[in-house]
């Protein structure tokens, strides 16, 4: 049996691993959007296109995630940390003086963001304390002009992508697993 892992300790020790920000949103059952700062956020697939973030079981919107058939996700842009931090944080109106779009399935988008999807949930699966949502893109916008916004070690920051070498991938040929 494994000994009892320090949780303090882990969480620094998942602290290292840099991550891009996202805000996940959905609508509430009275049609009111919904987010949270989500750094969970991953591809899963390209054929078909799936992605997946995962939620808190104790997460006050976990209940409008659950009832929602989609999930809007928003990659935030360097710049956008006060964004991050607002939608990381209880507050009774999160979106206020937040520009943001819906498109055809309503999920909110966040404006000024790197990337945005439009997601049709797909499957929802036990994980620990979260919950992990699996979602089908059926929309994006890209806007590759723009710096990601980052987070590592409790921190922001950016990324800014070195010229690719002659023998390297390109930027079509992600690392794989």
């Amino acid at each position: 049996m494994p000994a009892a892992l320090d949780i303090a300790a882990l969480k620094k020790a998942f602290g290292n691993f840099a991550t891009g920000i996202t805000v996940v949103s959905t609508r509430d059952g009275a049609g009111n959007p919904v987010g949270i700062t989500c750094n969970s956020f991953t591809s899963v697939s390209l054929k078909p296109p799936l992605v997946l973030f995962s939620l808190a079981k104790t997460a006050f919107s976990l209940s409008a995630f659950l009832r929602a058939d989609h999930f809007g996700v928003s990659v935030l842009a360097r710049g956008q940390e006060a964004i991050s931090t607002r939608f990381a944080t209880p507050s009774s109106d999160k979106w206020a003086g937040v520009s943001w779009h819906a498109w055809d399935r309503g999920s909110p988008v966040i404006g000024g963001a790197v990337a945005g999807f439009e997601c049709r949930k797909t499957a929802v699966h036990e994980g620990g304390d979260h919950l992990l949502f699996l979602g089908e893109i059926e929309r994006m916008e890209s806007r590759p002009d723009r710096t990601p916004l980052v987070y590592l070690r409790s921190r922001y920051g950016h990324f800014e992508a070195e010229a690719p070498e002659a023998d390297a991938p390109g930027e079509d040929d992600p690392p794989a697993c």
